[in-house]
């Protein structure tokens, strides 16, 4: 839903006089709010169960995105865009996902997760063309109402289809030799999810997960997601061109998002993460180099080989959670994910603003490439858990193990 922030944004320059650090500043909100709020969803999912807190999360969304046909000042925006569908979306984020695979699986969980989170991440950059369509011929109002009625229009599939447990339809989890019963509803969610909170943060692992995940953050959403249409239409290059190349790379983000998950099933999840933001960082190094008004050959190569690469770091990142914290994965997770949203909402802002101080976002695109360059050692340096699905116990570190 950002991504219509970053849409709209040159409308808003011209309509409401907003400058760009001010609409970088509803972004940072969304991109923090989501994050923030996936821990709290992950709780609440084993309090009241997926299908009620999606249910909710779509019409937090569709309200918060519908309201802002009416906004005029730039509070509203922070109000409607950053607070109501950061919140909204960050209820439904990749924790939903880490619940999803925990509860329905015991085998090819890095497989399954890979092709939710590539669902989840490709359906909105998939959509940017016809959004970007949408603006250009009938101004942004418009968009805002489209999405705010898509997200309605799936609340009665999600609440008649969508089951929260494998029980529900009499059903064992995927590659489990027993039925597993349905659990009771944990109560006390807001308490569960800081106390698994203040046990994981007690870890070396966690803050290792959480850094090398800010960083996916920073040099993904917000950093190409983002900023790299308003980079692009600085080089003279059309909106809907530039949506489009945002739309290529949710296309090949399936491809490798899928395969990561394979690959994660097979191989050490920390060599695959070091490969990954290795990679990441080489290619944005490059990109400075590459915008241009039409689009060329090198430019679609980028988008290919950055489209592969966008979210394939959260299957390992998911399997080493697991490996680290046993039942309190998804938890946790939800808190590594904050880290991922807190790292996108810094660079969001902050690539607003240095825009609106030097004139460009080169500076952007190299200090980005040199902080995956470091996520990538830290990735070599989580130790391994030797107890795989052990969950975290106050005062033990996997370092300890």
């Amino acid at each position: 839903m950002f991504l219509l922030t970053v849409l709209c944004a040159p409308k808003f320059y011209h309509e409401f006089d907003w400058s760009r650090g001010t609409i970088g500043a509803a972004v940072s909100v969304n991109l923090a709010l989501y994050g923030l709020t996936a821990p709290f969803a992950a709780a609440l999912m084993d309090r009241f169960g997926i299908r009620r807190v999606v249910a909710v999360a779509l019409t937090v969304i569709a309200l918060g995105s519908g309201l802002t046909v009416w906004m005029t000042a730039a509070w509203q925006l922070m109000l409607c865009w950053g607070l109501l569908v950061g919140l909204g979306s960050g209820s439904m984020a990749l924790a939903f996902a880490a619940t999803v695979t925990n509860r329905w699986f015991t085998e090819r969980r890095g497989l399954v997760s890979g092709i939710l989170t590539a669902a989840s991440a490709s359906g909105q950059l998939i959509f940017l063309p016809l959004l970007s369509w949408i603006v250009d011929r009938y101004d942004w109002r418009p968009a805002a109402v489209t999405v705010a009625l898509a997200a309605l229009a799936v609340v009665p599939f999600v609440w008649l289809l969508l089951r929260d447990h494998p029980a529900d339809v009499g059903q064992k989890p995927y590659g489990a030799k027993d039925f597993v019963p349905k659990p009771a509803p944990v109560p006390g969610a807001a308490r569960r999810t800081l106390s698994v909170l203040f046990s994981a943060a007690r870890t070396g692992p966690f803050w290792l997960l959480a850094g090398t995940f800010a960083i996916c953050g920073a040099s993904t959403n917000g950093l190409i997601q983002t900023h790299f249409v308003p980079a692009a239409h600085d080089h003279d290059m059309p909106i809907t061109a530039a949506a489009s190349l945002l739309a290529v790379i949710g296309v090949f983000d399936v491809v490798g998002t899928i395969a990561s998950g394979w690959f994660t099933d097979r191989f050490d999840a920390r060599r695959l993460l070091a490969v990954y933001y290795a990679l990441r960082g080489v290619s944005l190094l490059f990109l400075p180099f590459l915008l241009a008004p039409a689009v060329h050959p090198p430019m679609i190569f980028f988008i290919v080989f950055y489209g592969l690469d966008w979210v394939a770091t959260v299957p390992p990142t998911l399997a080493l959670c697991r490996e680290q914290y046993g039942e309190d994965s998804a938890i946790v997770f939800g808190w590594v994910l904050a880290s991922h949203q807190v790292g996108a909402a810094l660079v969001a802002f902050l690539g607003g603003v240095a825009r609106d101080a030097f004139g460009s976002y080169d500076v952007m695109w190299y200090a980005s490439g040199a902080l995956c360059a470091a996520a990538a050692l830290m990735a070599l340096v989580i130790r391994r858990r030797p107890v795989a699905g052990q969950a975290v116990l106050p005062g033990r570190s996997s370092a300890d193990g």
